[in-house]
């Protein structure tokens, strides 16, 4: 039997957007099974259902919301089989249902669900056992949702979009400083864009990188993605400048992203000795970019990076990184301070 195609953040989100679309448009089913690590298309879908299904005069009496921690299967399954006080629709949300004990019980409601009753299970956090027979019954009799958390070279291009479906465009350095410093967890970055477009000024229709430093408090001068520009330029007493302000607040030293960014570099230095030495043809910067997962736009600058730093000197700075992070964990660090680590670190790329 062949296996079950692995889902893609991508695939979530065109799902999210079916959804969506399904409920607003009334089409609705007796069972929604909503599962995954990642909570903001779950909260999405659930507060999307909770909003549409009833009317609001009719949600006092017909629509029921329990937590799975201080509820039992037994109670939900009564609920769920109960009749609608008024009108032909009840609605139950289960909330923090990843902590409901013996969950799997809840089968004996959906192998018969009630036609009068949406149950909605918002199990935020962890998937559900796809062969349980709860989760086999969700799926023939109702839908089951799935939310993949993105890699990180996948939340650029999902934010781009979520903002043109806003009418408006964001520069991509704007982009990039709320990727870069807010991290992949959508739930964290769609509080702060929504945020930033409260307090965007009228008329707006491009988010700056000003706009992101006013209104969400991230240095455009100041960050992660600023520091690794800086080895594009080979401008040292920037980098050290930048180093010196991360460090400040920090708790560790960001070898992470700076291996990263070297790694890139890495890619484009091989992919031209490719072409040169064994006569592979000639990358294109759309191939390039996507194979990087970058922006196009941001390209040149990898590209004068590798022109800066060959790969012998990527291979140096590589066991810079690992010497570095080790000892911003304590190991052979002596009175060396993060400030100090990461002046020294830089220093020595430079050095290479």
């Amino acid at each position: 039997m062949a296996a079950a195609k692995k889902l893609k953040f991508k695939d979530s989100v065109a799902l999210h957007h079916s959804l969506q679309s399904e409920i607003l448009a009334g089409r609705v089913a007796p069972i929604y099974l909503l599962m995954g690590k990642e909570s903001y298309f779950i909260d999405s879908l659930t507060d999307l259902l909770a909003d549409n299904l009833l009317p609001e005069q009719e949600r006092a009496f017909n629509q029921i919301v329990v937590y799975g921690k201080d509820s039992n299967v037994g109670q939900i399954i009564n609920f769920a089989r109960q009749m609608p006080m008024m009108g032909g629709r009840q609605v139950v949300i289960i909330k923090d249902a990843a902590n409901l004990k013996n969950i799997d019980q809840l089968s004996l409601y959906t192998a018969n669900p009630s036609p009068s009753t949406v149950l909605v299970i918002s199990h935020k956090g962890a998937t559900i056992d796809k062969r349980t027979a709860l989760y086999k019954q969700c799926e023939k009799v109702g839908i089951v949702f799935e939310s993949v958390e993105p890699y990180d070279n996948e939340v650029g291009p999902w934010l781009e979009g979520y903002i043109r479906s806003k009418g408006l465009q964001i520069e991509p350095r704007a982009l990039v400083m709320l990727t870069e410093n807010l991290g992949k967890e959508i739930t964290k970055i769609m509080g702060e864009l929504d945020k930033l477009l409260i307090y965007l000024p009228e008329g707006t229709t491009r988010i700056t990188a000003d706009d992101v430093e006013r209104n969400i408090g991230i240095s455009k001068d100041f960050n992660i993605f600023e520091l690794l520009s800086s080895f594009s330029s080979g401008d040292m007493r920037r980098s050290l400048l930048i180093g010196e302000h991360l460090m400040q607040n920090a708790r560790s030293l960001p070898t992470g992203e700076i291996f990263g960014y070297f790694q890139k570099v890495f890619i484009i230095n091989y992919k031209q000795w490719e072409t040169k030495y064994r006569g592979a043809p000639v990358t294109s910067d759309a191939e390039l970019a996507q194979l990087l997962g970058v922006h196009p736009f941001f390209l040149g600058e990898y590209k004068q990076a590798a022109a800066r730093f060959p790969n012998k000197k990527v291979f140096h700075i590589f066991d810079l990184l690992r010497e570095y992070d080790m000892r911003s964990k304590g190991i052979g660090t002596g009175s060396a301070n993060l400030s100090e680590l990461m002046r020294e670190l830089l220093l020595k790329i430079y050095m290479q």
